[in-house]
């Protein structure tokens, strides 16, 4: 059993950011919290969770380090009878607003893991984005949470934003190994629909070649891949609980839960969520679905596919694809080591 908790608030709107978030309802975060904490009651109930059934927390946004860490405490109390022990608990942070003090209040209530919005330690390029922070906050924002004492830290980069170069990007990489991190995502920029970048396409980059070459650096610097955007010594348990399609219970403004062949979602407004947390809709997930699902995220990610869960007509299919060494077959799980073509192989396996 997985928790997720959204946090919507953002010190400023990233130009690709196409979350639920908001830089104008800073007034509203402790009827916010209350709200939440409400909706995850009902949560614990609804997926029936007993002691110690909880596997991970994942506090994402929006930016969490916008909210003080005595809000987080009533949760945290009511979690933590629930939480399996050594569970991981993440917390997402911006470096400009995860001061130390708030990552220590945050380690307090007994956060073990840090994932900083980075994205590049190009000042010309963060400004590009619309980030908040300079490549300064984010080093000493880092190097804080490492003598605070959080077990496992980890960053994010984006790449193929115009403009970028090897050159930029291996500056970014060789900067971000030089800090005390054991985890990278790096994501290709997308152009979302109602962000700012969706009126500026020509701001993304069509080059594959970046991909490569993002992924060669991080994993030749010592950090394997087991997700097409994701490279560490150490690998989210959070993140594979998602690829593996646990349940997960979702709880705030625009989260997401599922459970067995259901999705719920909350509703993504705070006005309307503060009022009231308990209007959810709930989406049914036919098998098919879930299969294709677990298809696509299998390949993408070290996963897999377990043979059992594939109609012969798929088996036969993914067979074919050990044999021509696009797929590798172990005690019956179907694995893919290039996931730069995983679209490609679940789309010809699901046929």
């Amino acid at each position: 059993m997985l928790l997720y908790i959204h946090i919507p608030y953002c010190d400023s709107k990233c130009y690709y950011c196409s979350f639920n978030s908001y830089v104008d309802k800073f007034d509203t975060r402790s009827s916010y919290m209350l709200a939440l904490l409400k909706q995850l009651k009902f949560e614990l109930q609804r997926f029936n969770v007993q002691s110690q059934q909880i596997e991970s927390v994942f506090i994402g946004g929006g930016t969490p380090s916008t909210i003080d860490p005595k809000l987080y405490q009533p949760i945290f109390k009511i979690l933590a009878p629930l939480l399996k022990p050594h569970a991981e608990i993440t917390t997402e942070a911006n470096p400009n607003s995860a001061t130390k003090n708030w990552l220590q209040g945050m380690f307090k209530l007994g956060i073990n893991r840090v994932s900083f919005g980075v994205q590049s330690f190009n000042q010309t390029k963060l400004k590009a984005l619309n980030r908040s922070h300079s490549p300064q906050d984010a080093i000493s924002a880092i190097n804080h949470a490492k003598t605070i004492g959080f077990k496992h830290i980890s960053l994010d980069l984006i790449y193929n934003y115009q403009g970028d170069t090897t050159q930029l990007l291996k500056a970014d990489i060789d900067q971000a190994f030089k800090l005390p991190i054991d985890h990278i995502s790096a994501y290709e920029l997308t152009i979302e629909a109602n962000t700012n970048f969706a009126n500026k396409p020509e701001v993304k980059q069509e080059n594959d070649n970046l991909a490569f070459f993002v992924t060669n650096e991080i994993t030749k610097q010592g950090f394997p891949s087991y997700e097409i955007s994701n490279f560490g010594t150490y690998q989210s348990y959070h993140n594979r609980g998602y690829w593996q399609l646990k349940d997960y219970m979702g709880v705030g403004a625009g989260a997401v839960g599922f459970k067995t062949n259901t999705r719920y979602y909350p509703t993504t407004d705070i006005d309307a969520y503060i009022d009231n947390p308990l209007l959810i809709k709930e989406e049914s997930i036919s098998t098919e679905e879930l299969l294709t699902e677990k298809i696509f995220l299998g390949f993408r990610s070290i996963i897999g596919i377990e043979e059992s869960i594939l109609p012969i007509e798929m088996k036969t299919k993914a067979d074919f694809l050990v044999e021509k060494k696009k797929l590798i077959k172990e005690e019956n799980l179907y694995q893919n080591k290039n996931f730069f073509i995983s679209d490609e192989l679940a789309l010809y396996v699901l046929g």
